[in-house]
């Protein structure tokens, strides 16, 4: 993780191509790889408070915070009126965690520790989950069809999906501060904290703030300069928003859990890909819904088809890999096989459809 600390120079040289007019290619690059430390870094800033708050409400923090960096993303897309980016995105993240960081954790441990074995009862609830939220987000997008025409009832369909969506994460919560201590890591929807630093609360609230500012600043230079780099890549803003936004935004969490799994912590390692995917699908996508009416560009639940069947697909592959409560590199490297198809596909759709 150290060595991603580097790639906070990018940030200076990103603030630098803005004032100075170096073009939206340098703009963009810059802070694509300014936004990954700064992730990094709230994470960190969140492990801290987490160790100085206990279990629970450490994983409540985790839970809560886990995605933060995505969210701030999103919202500063949301602001600049790009709903198709912001639901790519969406979709992305949640391919992302299931295929790429579970499929990355699984063919790396699988090489270096052969067969690995986690307690399957501990992840089985994550994994049911996962297929749940999936579904839960898909149906508006299913129903929309026949109520086509009508955006009111298309929007109404998809506030009361988030408001259910919200309550069943909040019920989410409640079962884990419910259980015993010791099982508080592996609890639905809560990611387990892996070793953070040892800093005060005034410095990790500090830290926090500051890695907030940096990714908001990035986050608008990264939208602003995307016009230009779709054209002159020939990249639709679908793909952009499927595929390489949620990358760069969850790139130190991805770190993490392919590190445990080096390390035969492959409990840990599910945990993380998991829990990230529900953060993302039940808190930060309805959260998204009632975020948009409040900036003025109101957004549905309401994905294409090919997003919905990679989805749910990319789920049951997750929850079925989950729970036989034993792993090894020939799932991962099918994973990744997975999602590299998914992703030729998104690249010749023209765009949203």
């Amino acid at each position: 993780m150290k060595g991603i600390r580097l790639l906070l120079l990018f940030f200076p040289i990103a603030i630098l191509a803005e004032f100075l007019h170096w073009g939206d290619l340098v703009i963009f690059g810059a802070s694509a790889l300014a936004i990954i430390p700064f992730a990094g870094i709230l994470g960190d800033a969140t492990e801290a408070l987490a160790e100085k708050t206990g279990p629970r409400v450490g994983g409540l923090l985790n839970a809560t915070l886990g995605n933060a960096a995505e969210l701030i993303i999103t919202i500063v897309a949301l602001t600049a009126g790009r709903i198709e980016l912001v639901k790519a995105s969406i979709i992305g993240s949640i391919l992302g965690n299931l295929l790429v960081v579970l499929g990355v954790s699984l063919l790396l441990g699988g090489l270096r520790n052969g067969l690995q074995r986690f307690n399957r009862n501990r992840v089985s609830t994550d994994a049911t989950l996962v297929i749940l939220a999936a579904i839960a987000i898909s149906v508006p997008s299913l129903f929309a069809e026949e109520i086509v025409g009508d955006f009111p009832a298309v929007e109404a369909l998809s506030l009361t999906t988030a408001v259910v969506v919200l309550f069943l994460y909040v019920l989410s919560i409640i079962y884990t501060l419910r259980q015993p201590v010791e099982d508080i890591a592996h609890a639905p929807a809560i990611e387990p904290a892996h070793a953070g630093p040892a800093w005060s609360t005034g410095r990790a609230l500090g830290v926090m703030a500051l890695a907030v500012a940096g990714l908001a600043i990035m986050s608008e230079f990264l939208v602003s300069s995307l016009d230009v780099v779709t054209e002159t890549f020939g990249l639709t803003e679908f793909f952009v928003g499927i595929i390489l936004v949620p990358l760069v935004g969850n790139v130190a969490e991805h770190l993490v859990a392919v590190q445990v799994a080096l390390k035969n912590q492959m409990d840990l390692s599910l945990s993380i890909a998991l829990g990230s995917s529900l953060q993302i699908a039940l808190l930060v996508a309805p959260l998204l819904v009632f975020i948009s009416l409040a900036v003025g560009h109101p957004m549905t639940l309401q994905f294409n088809h090919p997003e919905v069947i990679a989805m749910v697909a990319a789920s049951v592959i997750a929850a079925l890999v989950a729970m036989d409560g034993r792993s090894n590199w020939f799932e991962g490297a099918m994973l990744l096989a997975v999602f590299l198809i998914l992703a030729i596909g998104f690249f010749f759709l023209p765009g949203a459809i």
